[in-house]
């Protein structure tokens, strides 16, 4: 029994006296389904939220995944101070983000704001926005509705120093 025991506990302190972390690739399902809030209290802070957005894009259409367009499917749903950046009167402000979100709508990201937010808050109408956004009766019910249909939810947690 003590053997046991001895052995027991030499194959624990052997697991744990390792010197470096373990990496594990993740198997991920096809399709791969995500829908992203944005909601910010600064429109700032769009630029390092759809650096979220482009790491999904990043990780799974490269090696080892390969993943083809078709099987990634990432909605975005914009409610907050940041819509100022999807208005095309703002271009110059934001052009760097307008040119990501471009690019990302390539790679078949959807961007859809709430009209809600944007008529009652901004003012704005359909004409106010890029060719790439679509502009959805609530945020709050679409981001249901995404949830409905299977999509995982993030929220990208954003701080400024």
């Amino acid at each position: 029994m003590a053997r046991v025991v001895l052995a027991l506990l030499m194959f624990l302190v052997a697991s744990f006296s390792k010197e470096k972390a373990l990496y594990v690739q993740t198997e991920y399902a096809k399709p791969f389904r995500v829908v992203v809030e944005f909601y910010f209290d600064h429109p700032e802070k769009i630029r390092p939220a759809l650096g979220w957005v482009s790491n999904i894009v990043y990780v799974l259409t490269n090696p080892p995944y390969n993943y083809p367009l078709e099987d990634i499917d990432i909605v975005v749903i914009s409610h907050g101070r940041e819509l100022e950046a999807f208005v095309k009167r703002n271009r110059e402000k934001y052009r760097d983000v307008v040119e990501r979100m471009e690019s990302l709508s390539q790679y078949g990201v959807k961007f859809f704001v709430c009209a809600m937010a944007a008529r009652q808050l901004y003012n704005l109408k359909e004409e106010d926005f890029y060719p790439f956004v679509t502009l959805v009766p609530s945020a709050i019910t679409e981001l249901a509705h995404w949830q409905h249909k299977g999509y995982a939810l993030i929220i990208p947690q954003i701080f400024f120093k």
